[in-house]
C-alpha cells in the first residue's frame, strides 16, 4: 500500500485536480459548466436555510513546483475541473481552502523561493479564476523563516490569499523553536490562520511498519499532536495570543486525552521548566486553536466540541484523500448540536477565519 508522498508522487494528477488545468482551461469550464453545474450542486439546508460549506481542508499540487524538486507527475491521471467542481457539487461543498503538504523543507533558499514563488501565483490564479469556489492559503519556506516572512506578506497583501499551509514541523525543529517566531509575529499581526497539516512521525516509522498504514493512520495525528504541545508547553502561544491556527484531523489526538495535559508537570515538577510558567492552564489553550472535522464519528465530534467550543470547529474533508466523502452530514447528524451550531461548522466559522463574505 502507498504511503500518502508516494501517493503525491505517482498519481498527483488525480490527487491535485484544479490545480493541473490552466487558468484558460478554468475559464472555459466554469463558463461552459456553470448552469448544468449549479444545478446539480447539492443544496446545504439548516433550519429551512441555505448554508453556505467551506471545506478548510482541500489538497491540491502544482507540477512545475514539484518538477523543481525532482517529483514526477503522472499526467494520464489529470482530473480537470469540471471532476473537482462536480464532487463538490456531489458533496455539498460550495467552497474550498485549497493547500499544498510541504515537501520542500529541505530546498536550498534560492530553490526554495522559486517554488514557492511558483507555488502561491499558480494558487492566486486558480482562485482567481473560480472566486466563488476557491481560497488558497500560502506555501512557506519555513526552513528559512526570514525568507517565509516575507513570502507570508506577499501571499496575503499581493495575491489575496488567505493564509499559509504548514507541516507539523521542519526537521527536528519544533515550530516552538525561537527561530520561528518571526513567522508567528507576522501572521499575528496579518491576522491570518496558519493550517497545521502533518507529514508523520519518520522517528516512528520502523515500529509503524506492517498492514494497516500506521504511518499515516498513528503517525499523522501523532504529529500533529506533538506540534501542539510544543506550542502549549513551550509557551509560544503565550508570546503570540492572537495566532490564529487550525489544525487537521481534530488536532490529532490532543483533544481526546487533553486532562492529562494539565498533570504532566503537577506529578513531575521537576521535569518541567521552572522558567517557563504558563498563563494558563494548557487544556484552556485548546479554545484558542481552531480544529477540522475530519475525526469521523458522530460521537467523536461532540467530544471535540466540548473539549475545544464548537465555534472552534470548522469543516474538513482531506480531499481528494477518500477518508470521508459525507463530511458535510457528518456534521449534520452528529449528536446534540443546535442548528447555529452546525452552521457554524459548515462554514460560519471558517468564513470568518478565511476572510470570505
Amino acid at each position: 500500500m502507498s504511503t500518502r508522498r508516494e501517493f503525491l508522487q505517482q498519481t498527483a494528477g488525480a490527487a491535485a485536480g484544479i490545480a493541473f488545468t490552466s487558468c484558460a482551461m478554468l475559464d472555459h469550464a466554469h463558463a461552459q459548466g456553470a448552469a448544468s453545474s449549479e444545478n446539480k450542486r447539492r443544496q446545504v439546508v439548516v433550519a429551512g436555510k441555505r448554508v453556505k460549506t467551506i471545506d478548510v481542508h482541500a489538497h491540491c499540487v502544482i507540477p512545475e513546483a514539484m518538477a523543481l524538486m525532482g517529483m514526477k507527475t503522472a499526467p494520464q491521471t489529470l482530473v480537470v475541473v469540471q471532476d473537482r467542481l462536480r464532487i463538490m457539487n456531489e458533496q455539498g461543498i460550495d467552497m474550498e481552502a485549497l493547500s499544498i503538504n510541504p515537501f520542500w523543507y529541505k530546498a536550498e533558499r534560492d530553490r526554495a523561493a522559486e517554488l514557492i514563488k511558483i507555488q502561491n501565483e499558480k494558487l492566486a490564479e486558480i482562485c482567481a479564476a473560480n472566486p466563488d469556489r476557491f481560497v488558497a492559503l500560502a506555501s512557506l519556506a519555513l526552513q528559512h523563516p526570514d525568507l517565509a516572512v516575507e513570502q507570508l506578506e506577499h501571499a496575503v497583501k499581493k495575491l489575496g490569499l488567505r493564509g499559509a499551509a504548514i507541516g507539523g514541523s521542519v526537521g527536528d525543529d519544533e515550530f516552538a523553536n525561537p527561530k520561528f517566531h518571526p513567522v508567528w509575529a507576522k501572521a499575528q499581526d496579518l491576522g491570518v490562520v496558519l493550517f497545521i497539516h502533518p507529514a508523520g512521525v519518520p522517528a516512528l516509522n520502523s515500529r509503524l511498519k506492517g498492514n494497516g498504514v500506521l504511518e499515516n493512520v498513528i503517525g499523522n495525528p501523532l504529529d500533529t499532536t506533538i506540534a501542539l504541545s510544543h506550542l502549549i508547553f513551550q509557551g509560544t502561544l503565550d508570546k503570540f495570543p492572537g495566532l490564529k491556527l487550525c489544525a487537521a484531523h481534530g488536532g490529532g489526538y490532543l483533544a481526546s486525552y487533553a486532562d492529562r495535559s494539565d498533570h504532566g508537570c503537577l506529578t513531575f515538577p521537576d521535569r518541567c521548566d521552572p522558567n517557563i510558567k504558563l498563563k494558563k492552564k494548557p487544556t484552556e489553550y485548546l479554545k484558542q486553536i481552531y480544529f477540522d472535522s475530519l475525526i469521523f464519528g458522530g460521537e467523536a465530534l461532540r467530544h471535540l466540541a466540548a473539549q475545544v467550543g464548537v465555534n472552534q470547529i470548522v469543516l474538513g474533508t482531506d480531499y481528494p484523500f477518500p477518508w470521508q466523502d459525507k463530511s458535510v452530514d457528518h456534521i449534520l447528524k452528529a449528536p446534540t448540536f443546535t442548528d447555529a451550531q452546525r452552521v457554524a461548522m459548515l462554514g460560519g466559522t471558517a468564513a470568518k477565519l478565511l476572510g470570505i463574505k
